[in-house]
């Protein structure tokens, strides 16, 4: 079962409700912003850049990272681009 497989199925047996595949190129800026709900991705390939109000995180394929909820961050692609399987958990009626 290849990689990406296995992350998707993982998410599916914890819950999520929205699961997907995320490229991005290389230099791809997230501005400032918080999740309501649990956000998980699985970085397959590439890298990441995430800023917690300056304290920052530098996450390099492959690996999990559960995004602390309502906890304001931006993000930077690193300079390879980036893979993610993303589960979103939504609560209620958000």
């Amino acid at each position: 079962m290849e990689l990406s497989e296995r992350y998707i199925k993982t998410l599916e047996k914890e819950g999520f409700i929205n699961i997907y595949e995320w490229q991005d190129v290389s230099g791809t800026e997230y501005p400032l912003h918080s999740h309501q709900d649990k956000v998980t991705i699985f970085l397959t390939d590439g890298s990441v850049t995430f800023d917690f109000s300056g304290v920052k995180k530098e996450l390099v394929a492959p690996i999990r990272f559960d995004v602390p909820p309502n906890t304001p961050h931006s993000a930077v692609v690193g300079p390879q681009g980036a893979i993610f399987i993303v589960g979103e958990m939504i609560e209620g009626d958000s």
